[in-house]
């Protein structure tokens, strides 16, 4: 008898389901305690500060013309999935699972701003080769670890770091963590792009579930031929002659050097240099 209760035990500790994963489900909207002038209004032209971009990010950014929004091909550009977290948004989650085993197959997103579809798939699929087509999102896989869901993206359009200009390029790859606990998601976003960061660049996000679901999960936008020029015509400024680069640190009251950002100045060992830059302190 002693013996059967023991197989009866190990079998049941066998077929037991493992462990549920917290869920991500429900619609969830920003806050933007964190970084909100570069998440909302959109950062300063020639404010590179913190991050770790190299000479040719800082090149291409500093040719960057801001009417270039105004041509008709990017008034409705969608931001890529490296971007689109950063500024105002909303989504939607929800779970794809096996209709006969119920196993999770993917994790579905609906993000609102420029109605942007996602799908993260979670069983076990490799990532396609690197010749396939790269869209806004990517393609992305994911895995739990313990309550933290790792999604790892690749496959991802060009785009924009930034909305003055800073590029993304489509060597682009994304590592995210989605962490909830409660009503709040924290996202942590690695990215690295081997043609425009000297190394990986981290930021975080916070997202709050919403108790009410807004009615409006539209994406409006409509092209317009806002600012007359020539046909083909691309903003743009040739080196050394834009105009605007100092305006940042003219408001701020900093050297030009230090809001050029790039990797040394992310660190706070910069901060020693920093005083020597503008009161000659070591």
């Amino acid at each position: 008898m002693k013996k059967v209760f023991v197989v009866l035990a190990a079998a049941m500790a066998i077929s037991r389901p493992a462990v549920a994963q917290i869920s991500l489900e429900g619609e969830w909207m920003g806050r933007y305690l964190e970084d909100q002038m570069d998440r909302v209004p959109g950062g300063d032209w020639g404010d590179f500060t913190g991050l770790p971009i190299n000479e040719a990010a800082r090149f291409y950014a500093e040719s960057w013309d801001i009417s270039r929004g105004s041509v008709p091909e990017h008034q409705c550009q969608v931001y890529n999935v490296a971007h689109i977290f950063r500024g105002p948004l909303q989504f939607r989650v929800w779970n794809e699972r096996d209709p006969d085993s119920q196993e999770l197959i993917a994790i579905k997103m609906y993000l609102g701003t420029y109605e942007q579809w996602r799908t993260i798939w979670m069983d076990g699929r490799p990532h396609p080769p690197e010749y396939m087509p790269h869209t806004w999102m990517g393609f992305s896989t994911g895995e739990w670890h313990g309550d933290d869901l790792v999604v790892s993206t690749s496959h991802i359009k060009a785009e924009y770091l930034r909305r003055e200009g800073i590029p993304f390029s489509d060597k682009l790859t994304v590592v995210e963590h989605f962490i909830r606990h409660g009503n709040l998601i924290t996202h942590v976003m690695i990215a690295t792009d081997p043609i425009y960061l000297s190394e990986p660049m981290i930021n975080t996000e916070e997202f709050a579930v919403m108790d009410r679901s807004n009615t409006n999960w539209l994406y409006n936008c409509e092209t317009a031929e806002e600012v007359p020029r020539l046909k083909h015509d691309v903003p743009s400024f040739l080196p050394g002659q834009n105009p605007f680069l100092g305006y940042f640190a003219d408001q701020v009251g900093l050297p030009q050097e230090a809001v050029q950002g790039g990797a040394e100045t992310t660190y706070p060992e910069y901060r020693a240099k920093l005083r020597e830059m503008m009161w000659g302190k070591k």
